[in-house]
């Protein structure tokens, strides 16, 4: 991880940088969208509502693809800001749960890690559109985190 980066993760856990130009620099959550809102040291990641991550125009509904993909991207930065010294995540394992139709309308997402080791992080990430406690997927990440020198 370049010198820069490492010193964007530190001023956005300190307070004196904005999450959104950390999120920015990820070439693959800035395509899909994703905005964070910070409420304290909580985090709640946003995939707005945006013709790109449409799935099905019938229903309308999401494509399960963005869904997942945000939700991973959601995780992997979540652990960026968690991390003592921030290491890039390396996914191992990310499994989905479809709960409901993703509707076209803006989709929220928190993460919780369940363990932090010096390799390995587990996440747990929930998505929702109306209400928090009705999630529209759930998910289980588990990552590699990498050292410097690889």
């Amino acid at each position: 991880m370049s010198d820069t980066l490492k010193a964007l993760v530190k001023a956005c856990r300190a307070g004196e940088a904005d999450y959104q130009d950390l999120i920015d620099r990820v070439p693959y959550a800035r395509f899909l969208g994703i905005q964070v809102l910070a409420q304290g040291e909580e985090l709640t990641f946003i995939l707005p509502r945006n013709e790109n991550n449409l799935g099905n125009p019938t229903l309308p509904a999401l494509h399960g693809g963005a869904v997942a993909g945000f939700m991973e991207q959601a995780a992997i930065i979540f652990i960026l800001l968690q991390m003592g010294e921030p290491r890039v995540p390396k996914t191992i394992d990310f499994t989905i749960d479809y709960l409901r139709a993703g509707l076209y309308q803006d989709t929220f997402a928190e993460c919780r890690v369940t363990r932090l080791g010096r390799r390995i992080a587990n996440v747990h990430i929930s998505a929702w559109q109306k209400n928090r406690e009705e999630p529209i997927t759930i998910a289980r990440a588990h990552f590699l985190l990498s050292d410097e020198n690889a």
